[in-house]
């Protein structure tokens, strides 16, 4: 990814829209049915898709490719809660 860069300094503070939450979206694959093996899913079906457990996952704002990380489980006790390491990030100085 050309894009990519290095961690960024710490960003300015006085800026206000420094405070407000943004959705990022995980990819973690795809699938491709067919209409009809679409139609016939059901509970506890099992949809496959193209990549393992241990490949990397991507993340997006919108539609823009923003980071790559690795699937990460906190603290199994409490629940297996799901988070992502960053390994690659977009650098966004110049926007989205």
């Amino acid at each position: 990814m050309d894009d990519f860069a290095k961690p960024a300094e710490d960003l300015p503070g006085d800026n206000p829209f420094t405070k407000v939450p943004i959705e990022i979206t995980v990819s973690v694959g795809q699938a491709r049915p067919l209409v009809r093996d679409l139609l016939r899913l059901k509970p506890d079906a099992v949809l496959t898709l193209d990549r393992k457990v241990d490949d990397p996952v991507e993340l997006y704002i919108g539609d823009k490719l923003i980071a790559r990380g690795e699937l990460e489980e906190l603290d199994a006790e409490q629940g297996g809660q799901l988070a992502v390491r960053l390994t690659e990030v977009a650098d966004l100085k110049s926007g989205l």
